[in-house]
């Protein structure tokens, strides 16, 4: 008896260990396939969104899904390229003249002539330039040539986004049949929950990727204006930029308001001083006019957790995670709508969640809105009170 207790614990004992061993080589699985994951997951993202175009362009125009794609990805390539393009050669141009012109800027820092040095003046740092202006005049000198690592962060960036197109492209080629593989999968009973789950889904996604799209624009547009006012250089550029970091969630206009007010306070203090306080009248704006308007039609996410799911996020996926932070907490919430149990459910759904609490509230305790009935049966008594008089005496029902 003893030993076959004893093989029965060391059998439990060897099972114990052999799943946390399991467990241990999946999360170094995942952990070292994580890069590609997380391609993954963006694709997923960007054909959850492009799909419904596709779908409606092969209904009216094109029959074949696979030209339908085709057509749909070669127009968002042609808008990126464009966008890149704006972007990417002005300021190329720029930074390979300030590689030209930094040792001669370090000269006139050093004299206290020019921009630079008049900036050094006014912020006391020309001690500073002095002491250090070998150093950084090695520094300009250097900013022409090419670094390994520059280089690589650029492979690796451009090997990442071909990854996502091509998945993305595949998702959404592909869509049709992974949807009716699944439904098959999970048979008729939850074929209809699950599409109320993709149909949900993808509601949240493009309403967040368009409605925040169209919010950076307004931001991008706003800021050019008063960047073209006000005289500053690159107005363009600078605006597209802010357009660019105003699509990350809550952080992206401060960040923006930092390049355009330092491009403003470097043309001269008054068109700084301009920037910096349209920027502080646009955050509220932004903040308490056309965010909520977003959020509350799009995800319906309270702000606590929009913080919460930008940050964890951000520091599990960086730049890309902060983007797709909402968009996952409005998925994580349709979830838990749909398979939390009833009595641990406290998101509403978007149509009855307003009649949901008094219509629950009423039901917990056996009680119903309807109205008493004015007679009562032999069992029920009626609403004033007092039981019928059929011969026995009955208890009030009041008790």
């Amino acid at each position: 008896m003893s030993d076959a207790q004893d093989r029965s614990t060391a059998r439990r004992a060897l099972i114990v260990i052999g799943l946390v061993l399991v467990t241990l080589v999946g999360l170094a699985l995942v952990w070292a396939a994580r890069r590609v994951l997380i391609w993954t997951l963006v694709a997923a993202f960007f054909a959850v969104a492009l799909k419904p175009l596709v779908d409606r362009l092969q209904r009216g125009l094109v029959r074949r899904r696979a030209l339908a794609t085709l057509l749909v990805f070669l127009a968002a390539f042609v808008l990126l390229g464009a966008l890149v393009a704006v972007i990417v050669l002005p300021l190329a141009g720029e930074v390979g003249r300030f590689a030209d012109r930094a040792p001669e800027l370090v000269r006139e820092a050093r004299a206290g002539r020019g921009p630079v040095g008049e900036l050094l003046t006014r912020f006391r740092l020309r001690d500073y330039a002095n002491t250090h202006a070998e150093q950084l005049q090695r520094y300009g000198s250097r900013l022409g040539q090419p670094a390994v690592g520059v280089v690589r962060g650029v492979v690796q960036t451009v090997a990442g986004v071909v990854t996502v197109i091509v998945l993305a492209y595949l998702m959404v080629l592909e869509a049709p049949k992974i949807i009716a593989g699944a439904l098959a999968l999970v048979g008729d009973g939850g074929a209809e929950r699950l599409r109320r789950i993709g149909r949900d889904s993808a509601r949240t996604i493009t309403g967040y990727l368009s409605g925040n799209l169209l919010i950076s624009l307004i931001c991008g547009g706003l800021t050019f204006l008063v960047l073209f006012l006000t005289g500053v250089p690159f107005a363009a550029v600078i605006a597209l930029l802010v357009a660019i970091a105003d699509l990350i969630p809550l952080v992206g206009a401060t960040l923006g308001a930092i390049i355009a007010a330092g491009a403003g306070f470097a043309h001269s203090p008054t068109a700084g001083v301009i920037v910096l306080v349209f920027f502080v009248v646009y955050q509220q704006a932004e903040n308490h006019l056309l965010q909520p308007v977003i959020m509350s039609r799009a995800v319906r996410l309270n702000p606590l957790t929009v913080l919460v799911s930008v940050l964890v996020a951000a520091e599990l996926a960086g730049l890309l995670g902060a983007l797709l932070a909402i968009p996952a907490a409005g998925i994580a919430q349709i979830l838990l709508r749909e398979f939390a149990p009833k009595g641990l459910r406290t998101v509403p759904s978007p149509a009855t969640g307003a009649a949901e609490p008094a219509g629950g509230a009423g039901r917990q305790d056996g009680s119903t809105s309807r109205p008493a009935p004015s007679r009562g049966g032999p069992d029920q008594p009626p609403a004033g009170g007092r039981a019928p008089e059929t011969g026995g005496a009955a208890p009030p029902a009041g008790g």
